[in-house]
């Protein structure tokens, strides 16, 4: 089967010019999250999702139409991973907000410890143990 034809020097320009439009959408999101600017994190959220939708479709055509050049395919690649380290950090960042949360609003019912310090289980008994 013959190797793929490179991509015509007018698409490879929209490639570039996609890509660096997600490259700049992630480095925005990364300086709102060191922020902690909710309002900026938002709205660099919104358009990375879409900076990532279109890079999605245009390199999914390109990639039809012939071979990606190498250096596109790796600053990709690195996009990529920087979208998963972003994730992570905002997974972990929303997990301890949580915990904050719970700390500070614990839920009614389980998990709630009584003036033993033992969660309180056995409510009729009053969390003694009994022989």
């Amino acid at each position: 089967m013959p190797a793929s034809a490179p991509i015509a020097s007018g698409a490879g320009a929209d490639l570039e010019a996609t890509l660096a439009a997600v490259e700049i959408r992630l480095h925005a999101l990364g300086v709102a999250l060191l922020e902690s600017n909710s309002s900026n994190i938002e709205l660099h959220s919104i358009e990375l999702h879409r900076a990532l939708a279109r890079a999605v479709d245009h390199f999914t055509q390109a990639a039809r139409h012939g071979a990606l050049p190498a250096p596109l395919r790796q600053r990709l690649m690195r996009a990529s991973s920087q979208v998963a380290a972003q994730r992570e950090s905002f997974a972990r960042a929303t997990a301890a907000l949580d915990r904050a949360i719970d700390v500070l609003l614990p839920r009614e019912g389980g998990g709630v410890y009584s003036a033993q310090g033992a969660p309180d289980r056995n409510s009729g008994r009053g969390g003694s143990i009994q022989a």
